[in-house]
């Protein structure tokens, strides 16, 4: 019993599995960052897209 948890305890695969976890979050909080808000990402994407799409139809009624 008493080498079985000396065995968990030096066991370092957990924390290999538990470090891409932390950077996957990271990277996920990094990127909502950028994407949201007024003046984020997000927002002046989806104005380019409106734009081509009002150009896009505005050709097509001609």
């Amino acid at each position: 019993m008493l080498s079985s948890i000396k065995r968990f305890l030096h066991d370092e695969e957990g924390a290999t599995a538990i470090e891409y976890g932390i950077i996957a979050g990271l990277i996920s909080i990094a990127i909502v960052g950028v994407l949201s808000g007024s003046g984020g990402l997000g927002t002046k994407l989806s104005g380019i897209f409106t734009y081509i799409t009002d150009k896009l139809a505005a050709i097509s009624m001609t």
